[in-house]
């Protein structure tokens, strides 16, 4: 008995520890490029499977308020905040960066791979002439 009581106290220190962490973490606001292997593995172990867990439980908190948001006109806004948000963050960054969206590196590689296809396109437009 003592010692699943252990473990519950200590799985709860961690995870208010982890609460009160991320906000500070996330008040950065620079994008980390180039994250080190560190960032990426904390990334991967810990920040990703919070991630999900505060996706599913947003939405369940979002289908449980929905008749109440839908009465309030607010059901759009409820949704981006407990279950858009979490998802894109989970989801949608880089690993190891703390920033949901594109880096300088994947934008550099899209404008590449476009001006790949549009020069494609021009040499067989012009062996079609």
């Amino acid at each position: 008995m003592k010692k699943s009581s252990v473990s519950r106290r200590l799985a709860s220190i961690t995870l208010v520890a982890a609460m009160v962490a991320a906000p500070s973490l996330s008040a950065q606001t620079a994008v980390d490029e180039s994250p080190s292997t560190g960032a990426m593995v904390g990334d991967l172990l810990l920040a990703r499977p919070i991630g999900l867990v505060m996706t599913v439980g947003g939405t369940a908190a979002w289908i449980v308020s929905l008749p109440f948001t839908l009465m309030a006109g607010h059901a759009g806004e409820a949704a981006e905040t407990l279950m858009v948000g979490p998802a894109e963050t989970t989801f949608l960054r880089c690993l190891g960066c703390r920033e949901t969206g594109y880096t300088n590196k994947d934008i550099e590689r899209y404008r590449e791979r476009n001006k790949q296809s549009a020069d494609a396109q021009s040499a067989d437009a012009q062996s079609a002439d």
